[in-house]
């Protein structure tokens, strides 16, 4: 790792970001440890740089980011800099994420994934199933070393809600937060019924991939599930083994951590 790059190797905390469809989230990291995570829109670039602003009290080192959001990734980005005065990285254009992986070349798995299964993937040192409920739903495979063989690609709860009064007027619009729980067996009005279909949908598609990555695995692995819709469409549900809030922000800090680890081992 050139001299430059002091910043990334210093100890001590330092803020990650996570830019996605939606919202960003902002968090202090020091080591794997994040705390004092804050969610905005990502449509609000002087919000996410205010967040990181209001973290300097803890003189972090440098900010560590990742996008999948590419209009909100530079004004954000600016807002940052402008804000806090650090210095700022992006996965992608600066530095990679370090995990492997069985995907061909050209990869076009997002960010996300390969930042939200490595997160995972550092958290129990096992095979695992990794569920990001966000915009999207997404379901992949991390093996017993660490390696990201991919997984599938779902509409989100919301994404899901807001589908079917676009394509069935006479359906009302509803939004995922206003979900009860539990939700009763049977959906006794429609507004009901759009929600259990749609957390229905979430937890058969989950089961379904399920099955299929542990006959693929020849055996069963560990389900977690993070993501701002998770705890919706999850809870109670006995196949998500554990929740873990903000997964990507893990990931993004466990990525510093290998990074500063390959570059030990060329020294």
């Amino acid at each position: 790792m050139p001299d430059h790059d002091a910043d990334l190797q210093s100890a001590g905390p330092f803020i990650v970001v996570a830019i996605n469809n939606t919202n960003t989230s902002i968090g202090l990291a020091d080591g794997l440890s994040v705390t004092r995570v804050t969610t905005v829109p990502s449509s609000e670039p002087e919000s996410i740089g205010n967040v990181a602003a209001s973290m300097l009290d803890t003189d972090p080192a440098i900010v560590l980011l990742a996008s999948v959001n590419a209009a909100a990734t530079e004004p954000a980005v600016r807002s940052i800099r402008a804000a806090t005065g650090l210095d700022v990285r992006r996965f992608g254009p600066d530095m990679p994420v370090p995990i492997a992986h069985t995907i061909p070349e050209p990869v076009t798995t997002g960010l996300d994934r390969f930042l939200v299964a490595l997160g995972a993937f550092e958290t129990i040192h096992q095979a695992c199933i990794v569920v990001d409920a966000g915009t999207a739903l997404t379901c992949d495979f991390v093996d017993g070393q660490g390696v990201f063989h991919g997984g599938a690609i779902i509409p989100g709860g919301q994404m899901m809600l807001d589908a079917l009064p676009a394509k069935a007027p006479a359906l009302p619009r509803l939004n995922l937060a206003d979900m009860p729980s539990p939700l009763e067996p049977f959906g006794k009005s429609t507004e009901h019924a759009m929600l259990l279909g749609v957390q229905a949908a979430a937890r058969g598609a989950v089961r379904y991939l399920a099955e299929r990555y542990a006959e693929f695995y020849e055996a069963y692995p560990q389900i977690i599930a993070t993501g701002g819709s998770a705890e919706l469409l999850f809870e109670g549900d006995e196949l998500i083994e554990n929740v873990v809030p903000h997964l990507q922000l893990v990931g993004i800090a466990a990525a510093r951590k290998r990074l500063i680890e390959a570059d030990d081992g060329q020294s």
